[in-house]
């Protein structure tokens, strides 16, 4: 049986060349696509494919948290690859914790691509073992903030709420994050939202206490 993949980018060119080299391989079929976060958490249950290569930074959201929301709603859930074109640690504790099974950047080779798939459908991780090693060690630490509230954050809406707190226009987040202004808006709404504020005032000052609490 061939492996499935379904793919998560907000390029097409992007997506039509992994597709292309991927199908090349012989032994991986792709079963589904999407640009969007929303469009991918809409499709993947319907399609059970092995693994599921998405994007980390999307239009609508983050792929790590699709990732989240695929594994929990699909059983057996995808083995989830996680790629992006920017080495971001917090990304990469993201990743980690909603249970990806590898992190690339899109540099890679289309051999390591395609070996990378194959590795994950058999249940093995591309997961740095240092880069896992540093996430066990900050849960036994106690680094994330146990406010459930900030714990509701995708790894995105805490970048952002860090960049407020650090007094960055939208404008000037969307320029840090390669983000629309409106897409830094929306995330905006939404982590005030869940964070019971109507001010990103209050979102930066609760940022600051954050940072004071964990010796940042």
């Amino acid at each position: 049986m061939p492996i499935t993949v379904f793919l998560l980018d907000d390029h097409e060119i992007v997506r039509r060349g992994i597709a292309q080299l991927l199908e090349a391989a012989g032994d991986i079929t792709v079963v589904g696509e999407a640009a969007t976060a929303a469009q991918a958490v809409a499709r993947i249950p319907a399609l059970r494919p092995d693994v599921a290569i998405l994007d980390v930074r999307l239009p609508d959201g983050d792929g790590v948290s699709v990732c989240r929301d695929i594994r929990s709603a699909v059983s057996p859930p995808p083995a989830c690859l996680m790629l992006t074109s920017y080495s971001d640690d917090e990304a990469l504790f993201g990743a980690i914790m909603a249970g990806a099974a590898g992190y690339l950047l899109k540099q890679v080779t289309g051999v390591d691509l395609v070996g990378a798939v194959r590795t994950i459908a058999e249940g093995g991780s591309l997961l740095d073992p240092r880069a896992t090693a540093v996430v066990l060690e900050r849960l036994r630490k106690g680094d994330e903030p146990s406010d459930p509230r900030y714990a509701s954050l995708s790894p995105q809406e805490r970048r952002i709420l860090s960049l407020i707190a650090d007094g960055l226009t939208n404008r000037q987040i969307g320029a840090e994050l390669f983000l629309a202004e409106k897409t830094v808006k929306n995330y905006v709404s939404s982590l005030l939202h869940k964070l019971g504020f109507t001010r990103r005032t209050e979102a930066a000052v609760y940022a600051a206490g954050l940072r004071k609490e964990n010796g940042g």
